[in-house]
Protein backbone atom coordinates (compact mmCIF):
# COMPACT_ATOMS: atom_id res chain seq x y z
CA UNK A 1 0.00 0.00 0.00
CA UNK A 2 1.28 3.74 -1.18
CA UNK A 3 0.24 6.59 1.47
CA UNK A 4 0.99 10.22 0.55
CA UNK A 5 1.64 11.89 3.75
CA UNK A 6 0.89 15.68 3.66
CA UNK A 7 2.04 17.59 6.70
CA UNK A 8 4.32 21.34 6.82
CA UNK A 9 5.20 19.91 10.34
CA UNK A 10 8.58 19.10 8.91
CA UNK A 11 8.99 16.68 12.76
CA UNK A 12 5.84 15.43 12.82
CA UNK A 13 5.84 14.05 8.98
CA UNK A 14 8.68 12.37 9.44
CA UNK A 15 7.02 10.54 12.24
CA UNK A 16 4.13 9.54 10.70
CA UNK A 17 6.37 8.29 7.58
CA UNK A 18 8.51 6.38 10.47
CA UNK A 19 6.22 4.71 12.22
CA UNK A 20 3.85 3.90 8.83
CA UNK A 21 7.01 2.45 7.28
CA UNK A 22 7.81 0.14 9.96
CA UNK A 23 4.01 -1.07 9.64
CA UNK A 24 4.50 -2.36 5.98
CA UNK A 25 3.64 0.83 4.18
CA UNK A 26 5.46 2.70 1.38
CA UNK A 27 5.50 6.92 2.26
CA UNK A 28 5.81 10.30 0.42
CA UNK A 29 5.69 13.32 2.13
CA UNK A 30 4.95 16.46 0.84
CA UNK A 31 4.79 19.71 3.12
CA UNK A 32 2.56 22.01 1.28
CA UNK A 33 -0.52 21.98 -0.95
CA UNK A 34 0.32 22.68 -4.71
CA UNK A 35 3.10 19.60 -4.01
CA UNK A 36 0.62 18.01 -2.47
CA UNK A 37 -2.28 18.11 -5.46
CA UNK A 38 0.50 17.43 -7.90
CA UNK A 39 1.66 14.06 -6.02
CA UNK A 40 -1.73 13.00 -5.73
CA UNK A 41 -2.89 13.78 -9.62
CA UNK A 42 0.52 12.19 -11.06
CA UNK A 43 0.90 9.28 -8.84
CA UNK A 44 -1.30 6.05 -7.08
CA UNK A 45 -1.96 6.23 -3.93
CA UNK A 46 -3.92 4.48 -1.83
CA UNK A 47 -4.42 6.63 0.81
CA UNK A 48 -3.77 10.26 1.38
CA UNK A 49 -3.17 11.95 4.92
CA UNK A 50 -3.69 15.19 4.35
CA UNK A 51 -3.60 18.28 7.13
CA UNK A 52 -5.38 21.24 7.08
CA UNK A 53 -3.54 23.91 7.81
CA UNK A 54 -0.87 23.99 4.89
CA UNK A 55 1.24 26.89 3.06
CA UNK A 56 0.79 27.75 -0.24
CA UNK A 57 -3.01 25.97 -1.02
CA UNK A 58 -5.13 24.21 2.64
CA UNK A 59 -6.08 21.35 3.03
CA UNK A 60 -9.68 21.80 2.34
CA UNK A 61 -9.02 23.20 -0.92
CA UNK A 62 -6.54 20.67 -2.37
CA UNK A 63 -9.66 17.63 -1.16
CA UNK A 64 -11.77 20.06 -2.78
CA UNK A 65 -9.73 20.60 -6.07
CA UNK A 66 -9.08 16.55 -6.25
CA UNK A 67 -12.59 15.31 -6.04
CA UNK A 68 -13.38 17.58 -8.98
CA UNK A 69 -10.62 16.07 -10.46
CA UNK A 70 -12.13 12.65 -9.72
CA UNK A 71 -9.65 11.53 -7.71
CA UNK A 72 -11.55 9.26 -5.30
CA UNK A 73 -8.18 7.77 -3.04
CA UNK A 74 -9.68 7.66 0.75
CA UNK A 75 -8.52 11.10 2.29
CA UNK A 76 -7.96 11.32 6.13
CA UNK A 77 -7.86 14.85 7.39
CA UNK A 78 -5.26 15.77 10.24
CA UNK A 79 -5.78 19.36 11.72
CA UNK A 80 -5.55 21.09 15.27
CA UNK A 81 -9.27 22.71 15.65
CA UNK A 82 -11.46 20.23 17.01
CA UNK A 83 -15.01 22.22 16.56
CA UNK A 84 -18.13 20.29 15.29
CA UNK A 85 -18.02 23.14 12.57
CA UNK A 86 -14.42 22.20 11.25
CA UNK A 87 -15.01 18.48 11.35
CA UNK A 88 -18.16 19.05 9.19
CA UNK A 89 -16.44 21.28 6.94
CA UNK A 90 -13.55 18.93 6.10
CA UNK A 91 -15.83 15.90 5.73
CA UNK A 92 -18.10 18.41 3.18
CA UNK A 93 -14.81 18.37 1.08
CA UNK A 94 -14.50 14.97 0.50
CA UNK A 95 -12.44 13.66 3.48
CA UNK A 96 -13.23 10.08 4.30
CA UNK A 97 -12.57 10.52 8.26
CA UNK A 98 -11.07 13.32 10.47
CA UNK A 99 -8.76 13.14 13.58
CA UNK A 100 -7.41 15.93 15.48
CA UNK A 101 -4.00 17.06 16.78
CA UNK A 102 -2.15 15.85 19.17
CA UNK A 103 -3.62 12.40 17.84
CA UNK A 104 -2.19 8.84 19.51
CA UNK A 105 -0.19 7.12 16.85
CA UNK A 106 -2.08 3.75 17.83
CA UNK A 107 -5.68 5.65 16.72
CA UNK A 108 -3.72 7.26 13.35
CA UNK A 109 -2.55 3.20 12.40
CA UNK A 110 -6.22 1.61 13.26
CA UNK A 111 -7.77 4.70 11.29
CA UNK A 112 -5.32 4.00 8.18
CA UNK A 113 -5.90 0.15 8.27
CA UNK A 114 -9.93 1.10 8.56
CA UNK A 115 -9.91 3.20 5.62
CA UNK A 116 -7.82 0.98 3.54
CA UNK A 117 -10.02 -2.20 4.66
CA UNK A 118 -12.92 0.09 3.34
CA UNK A 119 -11.36 0.69 0.47
CA UNK A 120 -10.77 -2.76 -0.13
CA UNK A 121 -14.51 -3.80 -0.43
CA UNK A 122 -14.96 -2.44 -3.35
CA UNK A 123 -12.75 -5.01 -4.56
CA UNK A 124 -12.77 -8.88 -3.99
CA UNK A 125 -10.79 -9.19 -1.19
CA UNK A 126 -9.67 -12.56 -1.82
CA UNK A 127 -7.31 -13.22 -4.39
CA UNK A 128 -6.48 -16.49 -6.73
CA UNK A 129 -3.78 -16.80 -9.51
CA UNK A 130 -3.08 -20.41 -9.95
CA UNK A 131 -2.28 -22.08 -6.45
CA UNK A 132 -1.30 -18.87 -5.08
CA UNK A 133 -4.40 -17.40 -2.78
CA UNK A 134 -3.96 -13.75 -1.03
CA UNK A 135 -6.44 -12.65 1.64
CA UNK A 136 -5.98 -9.06 1.26
CA UNK A 137 -8.12 -8.45 4.53
CA UNK A 138 -5.87 -10.58 6.59
CA UNK A 139 -2.65 -10.34 4.16
CA UNK A 140 -2.84 -14.09 4.96
CA UNK A 141 -1.14 -16.09 1.47
CA UNK A 142 -1.18 -19.73 1.15
CA UNK A 143 0.47 -21.72 -1.73
CA UNK A 144 -1.84 -24.94 -1.85
CA UNK A 145 -1.98 -25.60 1.44
CA UNK A 146 0.45 -24.29 2.66
CA UNK A 147 0.91 -20.96 4.73
CA UNK A 148 3.43 -18.73 3.74
CA UNK A 149 4.96 -16.22 5.94
CA UNK A 150 6.67 -12.74 4.40
CA UNK A 151 7.74 -9.94 5.12
CA UNK A 152 5.25 -6.95 4.18
CA UNK A 153 7.34 -5.96 1.41
CA UNK A 154 6.77 -9.05 0.24
CA UNK A 155 3.27 -9.30 0.73
CA UNK A 156 3.14 -5.88 -0.95
CA UNK A 157 4.96 -6.99 -4.16
CA UNK A 158 2.84 -9.84 -4.19
CA UNK A 159 -0.20 -8.15 -3.96
CA UNK A 160 0.35 -5.98 -6.74
CA UNK A 161 1.18 -9.06 -9.04
CA UNK A 162 -1.70 -11.16 -8.10
CA UNK A 163 -3.58 -7.95 -8.94
CA UNK A 164 -2.08 -8.13 -12.30
CA UNK A 165 -1.96 -11.28 -13.30
CA UNK A 166 -0.09 -11.97 -17.13
CA UNK A 167 0.84 -8.71 -17.13
CA UNK A 168 4.42 -7.49 -17.55
CA UNK A 169 5.41 -5.20 -14.34
CA UNK A 170 8.44 -3.32 -15.08
CA UNK A 171 11.22 -2.65 -12.51
CA UNK A 172 9.90 1.44 -12.93
CA UNK A 173 6.57 0.22 -12.05
CA UNK A 174 7.92 -1.87 -9.23
CA UNK A 175 9.58 1.03 -7.80
CA UNK A 176 6.73 3.82 -7.93
CA UNK A 177 4.32 1.48 -6.36
CA UNK A 178 6.47 -0.07 -3.71
CA UNK A 179 8.96 2.34 -2.26
CA UNK A 180 8.94 5.77 -1.65
CA UNK A 181 10.86 9.09 -3.68
CA UNK A 182 14.02 8.33 -2.38
CA UNK A 183 14.55 5.25 -3.88
CA UNK A 184 17.64 4.50 -5.72
CA UNK A 185 16.59 2.93 -8.74
CA UNK A 186 19.61 1.35 -9.72
CA UNK A 187 20.11 -1.05 -6.78
CA UNK A 188 19.69 -4.78 -7.09
CA UNK A 189 16.85 -4.49 -4.18
CA UNK A 190 14.30 -5.74 -6.52
CA UNK A 191 15.76 -8.28 -7.89
CA UNK A 192 16.80 -9.55 -3.94
CA UNK A 193 12.73 -9.33 -3.13
CA UNK A 194 11.96 -11.18 -6.52
CA UNK A 195 14.36 -14.12 -5.57
CA UNK A 196 13.04 -13.87 -2.25
CA UNK A 197 9.52 -14.50 -3.27
CA UNK A 198 10.27 -17.29 -5.43
CA UNK A 199 11.87 -18.98 -2.76
CA UNK A 200 8.88 -18.61 -0.64
CA UNK A 201 6.34 -19.78 -3.62
CA UNK A 202 8.47 -22.20 -4.71
CA UNK A 203 8.94 -21.72 -8.36
CA UNK A 204 12.78 -22.44 -8.32
CA UNK A 205 12.92 -22.20 -11.81
CA UNK A 206 10.81 -18.89 -12.65
CA UNK A 207 8.17 -20.13 -14.00
CA UNK A 208 5.68 -18.82 -11.74
CA UNK A 209 7.27 -15.12 -10.91
CA UNK A 210 8.34 -15.23 -14.84
CA UNK A 211 11.10 -12.69 -15.95
CA UNK A 212 10.36 -11.15 -19.32
CA UNK A 213 14.09 -10.25 -20.19
CA UNK A 214 14.37 -6.35 -21.20
CA UNK A 215 11.12 -5.91 -19.37
CA UNK A 216 10.45 -6.77 -15.91
CA UNK A 217 8.37 -9.71 -14.32
CA UNK A 218 5.02 -11.52 -14.93
CA UNK A 219 2.94 -13.77 -12.63
CA UNK A 220 2.05 -16.22 -15.14
CA UNK A 221 -1.55 -18.35 -14.45
CA UNK A 222 -2.02 -22.25 -14.93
Amino acid sequence: MKILVVEDEEKLANIIKRGLTEEGYCIDVVYDGEEAENYAKYSSYDLIILDIMLPKKDGITVCQNLRKENINTPILMLTAKDSVGDRVKGLDSGADDYLVKPFDFDELFARVRSLLRRESFTRNPILKVGDLTLNTLTREVWMGEKKLKLTPKEYNILEYFMRNPRIVVTRTILEEKMWDIDFEGNSNVIDVYIRRLRKKIGDKEGKILETVRGAGYRLTVS
